[in-house]
C-alpha cells in the first residue's frame, strides 16, 4: 500500500492485495460441515447382501440342526419343538454342552425379526454357538 503525497489526488487508491480471510473462514465451515456429516452419511446406507460362494466348513460328527420353518414352527434335527419346550429340547439333544455348535436353518420366508427371536431365545438358553446354514452357491464372475 502506498502512502498517498501532499499534492497527489486524494481518490482512494485500489488495494492489490487480496484478504484471504473470508476464503479461510468458508474453507474452515465446509470442513467442520464435512467431517459432521461424513459418519451420519454411513447409518442409512440400504444394503442387498449377495449369496455366499465361501467354501464349506468342516461340519461335526454329530450336528445338532434347529429348522424354523415358513409357519415358525421349530424342528430339533427331525422332530418336532414345541414353542416354550426349546431349552428342555436342546438340554436333552446336547447333554447340557452349552459349547456345542447350533446349526441354524430358516425357510426362506421366515421374517428376519423371527429369525432373530429364534436366535435370542438360543442365547438366553446358553448356547452362544450359533451357525448360520445356507445353500451353496457357485462362485459367479
Amino acid at each position: 500500500m502506498a502512502i498517498p503525497l501532499p499534492g497527489e489526488d486524494d481518490a482512494p487508491q485500489e488495494v492489490h492485495d487480496i484478504n484471504v480471510t473470508p476464503f479461510i473462514d468458508v474453507i474452515l465451515v465446509l470442513l467442520i460441515i464435512f467431517m459432521v456429516a461424513a459418519p451420519l452419511a454411513t447409518i442409512d446406507v440400504p444394503v442387498d447382501l449377495p449369496g455366499i460362494s465361501a467354501a464349506p466348513q468342516p461340519r461335526p460328527a454329530q450336528p445338532v440342526f434347529l429348522t424354523v420353518q415358513a409357519d415358525l414352527s421349530l424342528r430339533l434335527g427331525e422332530a418336532p419343538v414345541p414353542p416354550d419346550g426349546l431349552a428342555a429340547a436342546l438340554e436333552a439333544t446336547t447333554g447340557g454342552d452349552h459349547d456345542q455348535r447350533i446349526f441354524l436353518r430358516a425357510d426362506r420366508l421366515v421374517p428376519y425379526g423371527d429369525l432373530m427371536e429364534v436366535m435370542n431365545r438360543l442365547r438366553a438358553t446358553g448356547f452362544l454357538k450359533v451357525a448360520l446354514v445356507g445353500l451353496e452357491r457357485p462362485e459367479t464372475k
